[in-house]
């Protein structure tokens, strides 16, 4: 019953406040006592005084003291009260008759102290009878003999009021707490009808329909803050999921072209008779470039997942980052020299660094490829290397047409090409790009903590620019 968080708060809720009112009604009970008792002890104390004052009137009148004490106490008799004199030797000389064996259980009479009255609690067997006593001794002036006047009254009274108290008191708790129950019930499972919300929402959620969003009632609040988080947690997993469908639908795709090619010229070749032996070359070498182009595919497919995966599945160890920066500008002048480009290498100081010197060594390779492909004859590349205290920032910069606007946000989706008609038109042929190069790369500065992004592109041609952390 109690596993549920409804449940849980309403316990406690429920707890808290008995102990709340529990600790309320023990100190009102005891306040309600002491005034009870108090109450008590002054109206025996003004019985006593009035008591004490009309005897020693009768006794200056000269009555005799049988007389006058049975006088006083007709007087100020009283179903609650009982009253008693005495002789300062302690001998009874009147007593009410409902005083009943009061006087057994009195202290010495001879102890009492002139003036002053004194208070008693005498238990009479059961607390229910138990009763207060107060006692005062009088001198007559005009004798100087000492009498002890005694008022006596049950707690019984005190007692049912008591007992009256506490159980409409226990009542009243019982009643708060049931209500207090109920409420905090009510108020909980309104507090929570978000969560059963979004929990109902959440279950309908699946990669099928990853666009829908946890209903947001108060986005300032704790659990509008946890539906936010929530709801931008789906929309992570909902690009991804849209990236991984666009990648596999165009990875399809850019190797069904190769196939294809691949297929037409089986198919033609065999399909014909008294094929010369040029003719089957030609058929060969068809196949051999698809096939190349194949393996690129699928080899910068699995550096893509290299890149993706965690740093557990890269090669970390120590190298010199600009050794290897002039070891790929220096075969990349080899392809740059076939197209008429030039490759310019920046000044290098000595640079240490810890990372997967292969993927590194990828990702240099395919900026500078990327900037071969898109330079003119005549044009020039740079690439450079400038160290920060914080920082290493690798500039691959290349004078050619530049990016077109609309593209330059897309040119680091995978298979995206500015050119489509162009690059598979040379895919055709074995040339031309799968669009992975640049993705590739910003994935293998992403998996060192770095990232790869476009500077500049105008007319005058496109900037790259590499972010690594320096460790030293």
């Amino acid at each position: 019953m109690f596993e549920s968080v409804r449940a849980r708060l309403t316990l406690w809720y429920v707890g808290v406040l008995a102990l709340v009112l529990i600790a309320f009604s023990i100190a009102v009970y005891a306040l309600h006592a002491a005034i009870l008792y108090d109450s008590l002890d002054t109206e025996l104390g003004a019985t006593l005084e009035e008591t004490s004052s009309s005897f020693i009137q009768e006794m200056k009148t000269g009555a005799k003291e049988e007389t006058a004490s049975k006088d006083v106490l007709n007087e100020y008799s009283s179903p609650r009260q009982a009253a008693a004199i005495f002789s300062s030797e302690g001998k009874i000389i009147a007593e009410d008759p409902a005083q009943g064996d009061v006087h057994a259980s009195l202290p010495d009479m001879s102890l009492v102290p002139p003036v002053e009255a004194e208070l008693y609690t005498l238990p009479q067997g059961k607390p229910a009878e138990d009763r207060r006593v107060a006692i005062k001794r009088v001198e007559i002036p005009m004798t100087g003999k000492a009498y002890i006047i005694v008022i006596t009254q049950a707690f019984d009274v005190v007692n049912r009021e008591l007992r009256l108290f506490g159980f409409i008191l226990s009542l009243v708790v019982l009643a708060a707490l049931l209500l207090a129950g109920a409420g905090g019930w009510f108020l909980a499972r309104r507090s929570l009808a978000p969560v059963v919300e979004m929990t109902r929402r959440a279950h309908r959620i699946s990669a099928e329909n990853l666009d829908e969003r946890l209903p947001l009632t108060n986005p300032h609040d704790e659990l509008g803050t946890l539906a936010s988080t929530f709801n931008e947690l789906l929309a992570r997993l909902d690009d991804s999921f849209k990236q991984q469908r666009r990648f596999m639908a165009d990875a399809s795709h850019e190797l069904r072209t190769p196939l294809s090619v691949m297929r037409t010229a089986t198919d033609v070749t065999l399909g014909q008779d008294g094929r010369n032996e040029t003719e089957y070359r030609e058929a060969l070498e068809i196949i051999d470039e698809q096939t190349r182009r194949l393996t690129r595919i699928v080899e910068d497919m699995f550096a893509l997942a290299r890149a993706d995966s965690s740093s557990r599945a890269l090669h970390f160890h120590d190298f010199r980052l600009d050794e290897l920066i002039a070891e790929t500008a220096r075969a990349a002048e080899v392809l740059a020299g076939n197209k008429g480009v030039k490759v310019e290498l920046g000044k290098l100081s000595a640079t240490h660094y810890h990372g997967d010197e292969g993927l590194l060594r990828q990702m240099l390779m395919n900026l500078l490829d990327n900037a071969i492909k898109h330079t003119p004859a005549g044009g020039t590349i740079h690439i450079g290397l400038e160290k920060q205290p914080s920082r290493y920032i690798i500039i691959v910069a290349d004078t050619g047409a530049g990016i077109p606007v609309e593209a330059q946000a897309r040119i680091f989706d995978r298979f995206y090409r500015v050119d489509k008609a162009r690059s598979r038109a040379g895919a055709t042929e074995g040339g031309g790009g799968a669009g992975l190069g640049l993705a590739i790369a910003r994935g293998i500065a992403e998996a060192h903590h770095g990232r790869l992004e476009l500077q500049r592109s105008d007319s005058t041609g496109s900037v790259f620019a590499v972010w690594l952390p320096n460790r030293e």
